[in-house]
């Protein structure tokens, strides 16, 4: 009786997690990271050392279907939850910008309209936004109210038939190159959605620049100034917080996939620098501490893949509770920024170079914690969940 010969590990997928997909998820990853390695990153670099984002990738993204992939119906791509997830692994490790383009899109964009928009706002906006043909923004946070939504200063009040809004909105990514704002406001009725189509009178975008952090992205700061919308411009099935709430959760799940992708980027890149790099007369790779950190990495990029893929399928059969997706971007946010100031520190004085991918995930894996709630904000999201005690005030 002949032994089985052992298995070899494959030090880019040293669990085999690609063998937990069906054949349609990997068929997908295979082509979003192709489309990544030759359409994006060999100019990534430059866009983010000027600040860059090429809206034609909207066009581009569209006609891969990664646009409100998720999402049913109205030219949208109608894929699983996992089959999203792997798009936004692949697409955030070649950079965070990009998957935040698209998580905006499809998840904020496109689901708020998709969920709580009515049927003509769906016919019109949702096919052209899966096209990439418009792109949308989602104008909930301001200067003064992140985590706290709930004390935003913009107002909308009606006017006869009519909404007129007043307020800003701050950190708004695609902003400035948006066709479509999704706008929340406080009204008399509670809070309330807005679609602001670009070039109505008082709705102006301001560009933010001097950004270290997500720089191929487009950041911006959306007026809103006595802007007069029609009642058919309001989101109807949205009465409450809940209805933005309900578009960040879904955002935060691309997010804790896309986390995994950010830090895989980083560990191939420290993996391949080691293996070339030789001091001491061999490679780098040959010594027990950077052998040692580089198991380490594999082994939580690893443990992140597994809750990515589990909150995934969980997701596509029974859906996930906010406090399930807040353990997801908690735990994947934090592993992959470890992951990537490990990664920075193997690749000495390069490491800093925008010739290698690493401190650009570094840097942007700083806001990708921040945005869609804070790492305090979704620890006690999950401490409520499990003690039932609210701790946020």
């Amino acid at each position: 009786m002949s032994a089985t010969p052992p298995r070899t590990v494959d030090p880019l997928d040293p669990l085999a997690l690609t063998t937990q997909l069906d054949d349609t998820e990997r068929a997908l990853a295979q082509t979003v990271r192709q489309f990544v390695t030759e359409r994006f990153l060999p100019q990534v670099a430059d866009w983010y050392e000027h600040g860059i984002f090429d809206p034609a990738l909207a066009k581009e993204l569209g006609a891969l279907g990664l646009l409100g992939l998720h999402l049913e119906g109205y030219g949208c791509g109608g894929g699983s939850a996992v089959a999203y997830g792997v798009a936004c692994a692949e697409l955030e490790a070649g950079d965070s910008g990009l998957r935040s383009f698209a998580s905006v899109q499809g998840s904020l964009a496109m689901f708020a309209i998709h969920r709580w928009g009515s049927e003509e706002q769906k016919n019109d906006y949702l096919p052209r936004m899966a096209a990439g043909e418009l792109i949308g923004c989602f104008g909930l946070t301001e200067a003064d109210s992140g985590s706290d939504p709930g004390a935003m200063r913009t107002t909308a009040r009606r006017d006869g038939d009519d909404w007129i809004l007043d307020g800003s909105k701050m950190w708004i990514t695609n902003g400035s190159i948006a066709d479509v704002a999704v706008v929340w406001a406080r009204t008399d009725e509670g809070v309330r959605g807005f679609l602001v189509d670009r070039g109505t009178p008082g709705f102006t975008t301001n560009t933010l620049h001097r950004k270290m952090s997500l720089r191929a992205s487009v950041t911006a700061e959306l007026v809103l100034d006595g802007v007069r919308l029609p009642e058919r411009a309001r989101l109807p099935l949205a009465r409450s917080l809940a209805g933005p709430l309900s578009c960040l959760n879904e955002a935060r799940f691309g997010i804790l996939w896309g986390a995994t992708g950010a830090a895989r980027a980083c560990y191939e890149a420290a993996l391949s620098y080691t293996s070339t790099r030789t001091q001491f007369g061999r490679p780098l790779a040959g010594f027990q501490l950077t052998q040692q950190k580089l198991a380490t990495m594999a082994l939580e990029i690893g443990k992140g893949q597994l809750l990515a893929l589990h909150l995934g399928r969980l997701k596509d059969v029974q859906g996930l509770a906010p406090a399930q997706v807040s353990m997801g971007k908690l735990a994947n946010t934090v592993m992959a920024s470890d992951v990537a100031r490990t990664a920075r520190g193997m690749l000495g004085a390069n490491g800093i170079s925008l010739e290698y991918p690493v401190i650009r995930h570094m840097m942007n894996l700083e806001s990708v914690l921040t945005y869609e709630g804070t790492a305090e904000i979704h620890a006690l999201s999950i401490g409520q969940a499990l003690t039932g005690h609210r701790a946020f005030t």
